[in-house]
């Protein structure tokens, strides 16, 4: 990959429109001054550069490089933050699909990335709370039909809202102020639909429904779907090792009660098996995965090499149990079947989750709903933590945004930190992603989630 060009002449080119320059060159001088009353109407901190996609973040940060001084990273840093409070999009990318945060960490900026984290975090909080509130406040809506409407002509005032007729002269003069220095504001049109995206492989979707109607297909290390979209592949073998120590214990002991959720190649569940568990459950509810489950042996690449190399997770392994139901496949969606555990009064030692074709909403209904009820005392729940995976920036959101969650769940995290092979990792449709449509794993560091009942 060539050098990306950071210079001025490179990112605000003479064909962007005057009052876009406007807006980029006054964050390129980092000119928190003439910025401010052009920010004072919705749109133009976001605005993009039409050929290069620069936002007024990217042009804020990437004007601080890495030798300026520390002066001109402070100047820096109170134009972001004025950016942000003005409505600054945190993911926006640019030709290079970079976002702000992307050029931040590139150039070594870490004050400057660690705010556009921040900002970031604010904002996922934000909309997590808006899709719950605007969700309440149809369903209210729809039920109960009492929402009145008022319409309010122009110049007129809302009763609640009125004045009194004796305004002062003072707020008179004040209002004719403000008034003027609105006229004078640049208004800069903002495409909602925005000028640079992320590529369609990376905006489309996957949905539950779509991945359990699909076709799968095992092969070479990797499972996937009909779409060749990577379910599950072998490089996470690792991951999946420090997963079960981690929850476990290193010296990963016997008798445990365990639940995984999302069984894929059958990795994680072979390393439980191996520890001779007094409770041994699994749900999956792919049809072919279970099919693959009562037809195949699984390889058991997690295992040491003084252990058995395959496992059978069929019905001569559920025979197999100390009691009846100890070891068991529950075929079905862990929406449907985690309830009945619970209401059969079923506890576990440790808890995984790993499903395929689930947003982060169901993520945190499961951890907030259902774990603090699962686990046992000393219990440890974990799940893969792959959430933004495919850029630095949006992983340490998401990784934030969940630890912030599952405190409000009454759940501690403690992280740690590996180190990811990313030999066979590094290029898309090449190595482990041959064949595979979109990588979805760039980073070299994964933050392995540890989380216990608090108190």
């Amino acid at each position: 990959m060539a050098p990306i060009d950071d210079s001025r002449e490179a990112r605000i080119k003479p064909t962007c429109p005057p009052n876009i320059a406007e807006l980029l060159s006054h964050a390129w001088q980092h000119d928190r001054a003439a910025l401010k009353p052009l920010l004072r109407v919705p749109g133009p901190a976001s605005v993009q550069e039409p050929t290069t996609g620069e936002t007024p973040l990217h042009a804020a940060i990437r004007a601080c490089g890495p030798s300026s001084s520390d002066d001109v990273k402070k100047a820096a840093a109170a134009v972001v933050s004025e950016l942000f409070m003005s409505g600054a999009i945190w993911n926006d990318v640019d030709d290079h699909n970079e976002t702000p945060g992307c050029v931040a960490a590139r150039l070594g900026l870490h004050e400057l990335y660690t705010a556009c984290m921040e900002a970031g975090v604010r904002a996922e909080l934000l909309f997590g709370l808006l899709d719950g509130y605007e969700e309440l406040e149809s369903e209210n809506a729809d039920e109960e039909g009492d929402i009145e409407i008022i319409d309010i002509d122009e110049g007129d005032e809302a009763p609640e809202l009125a004045t009194s007729a004796a305004t002062t002269t003072n707020d008179k003069e004040q209002e004719e102020e403000e008034k003027q220095e609105e006229e004078e504001t640049t208004v800069v049109e903002s495409d909602p639909d925005r000028a640079f995206k992320p590529t369609a492989t990376e905006t489309h979707t996957v949905t539950s429904r779509d991945y359990l109607q699909s076709t799968l297909t095992y092969s070479d290390g990797k499972l996937v779907d009909s779409a060749d979209n990577g379910v599950m592949m072998a490089w996470e073998t690792s991951i999946m090792r420090a997963s079960v120590d981690s929850l476990l214990g290193p010296e990963l002991p016997q008798g445990k009660k365990i639940l995984n959720i999302g069984f894929g190649m059958g990795i994680i569940d072979s390393m439980f098996a191996a520890t001779r568990p007094a409770r041994h459950h699994i749900i999956e509810a792919h049809p072919a995965v279970l099919a693959h489950i009562q037809n195949n042996s699984v390889d058991s690449l997690a295992t040491a090499p003084s252990e058995d190399t395959s496992r059978n997770f069929g019905s001569a392994w559920e025979s197999s149990g100390p009691e009846d139901g100890a070891y068991k496949v529950h075929a079905g969606r862990w929406q449907d079947v985690v309830p009945q555990l619970m209401e059969a009064g079923e506890t576990y030692d440790a808890v995984y989750f790993d499903t395929f074709g689930e947003d982060y909403a169901q993520l945190r209904h499961f951890f907030t709903e259902h774990v603090p009820y699962m686990l046992t005392e000393t219990g440890a729940f974990g799940f893969f933590n792959g959430l933004g995976a495919d850029r630095k920036i949006c992983y340490d959101v998401y990784t934030r945004v969940s630890e912030m969650h599952l405190s409000d769940a009454g759940l501690d995290v403690e992280w740690q930190e590996l180190d990811v092979d990313m030999q066979g990792l590094g290029k898309e449709g090449e190595g482990e992603w041959e064949g595979v449509k979109r990588r979805y794993w760039t980073l070299e560091k994964y933050q392995l989630p540890r989380c216990t009942l608090m108190g």
